[in-house]
């Protein structure tokens, strides 16, 4: 019986010590964990292109705005047409009003008031964009599918 145990216990640390395929044993244990990695910071990583795609098309009608004046079917088209990505939309449709800039915002005014610093109140147009992404994997916390929206206000007057 002692032999017998003795010859087991051999064989158990031959088992042990043998080092042939743990790379292999390592590598496939990794593969998934690196894959998702990878595929995540892709996924997010094309989110955040997309975003500043967006960014950039409400930029692109408030520039239309200053230069051509308030127009808001051709803010829409220069919005929409700023970016190759289909599904870029001008929602909420872009508007102009008037008020009085006072540090980092603006005070609802009647167009052509006085405001407070002395000034006229002045034009301003708001061009927005928005885009629906779609991501490849679903991440705890955040709702897919994400809704990207950007929006620029300029005085134009």
């Amino acid at each position: 019986m002692i032999a017998h145990r003795s010859s087991w216990l051999r064989k158990l640390r031959q088992v042990l010590g043998n080092r042939r395929g743990s790379v292999a044993m390592e590598f496939g244990l990794l593969i998934p964990v690196l894959s998702t990695t990878v595929v995540g910071v892709t996924d997010l990583s094309l989110g955040f292109v997309r975003k500043m795609a967006v960014q950039d098309a409400a930029e692109a009608g408030a520039q239309y705005a200053a230069l051509h004046g308030f127009s808001s079917s051709a803010i829409s088209s220069a919005i929409t047409g700023a970016t190759n990505l289909s599904g870029v939309s001008a929602t909420p449709a872009p508007s102009s009003s008037c008020g009085c800039a006072s540090g980092t915002s603006i005070a609802t005014a009647t167009c052509g008031s006085t405001c407070a610093s002395g000034q006229k109140a002045a034009t301003y147009v708001t061009s927005s964009a928005q885009y629906t992404y779609t991501m490849i994997l679903n991440y705890p916390g955040l709702s897919n599918p994400v809704t990207l929206s950007a929006a620029t206000t300029i005085r134009i007057q």
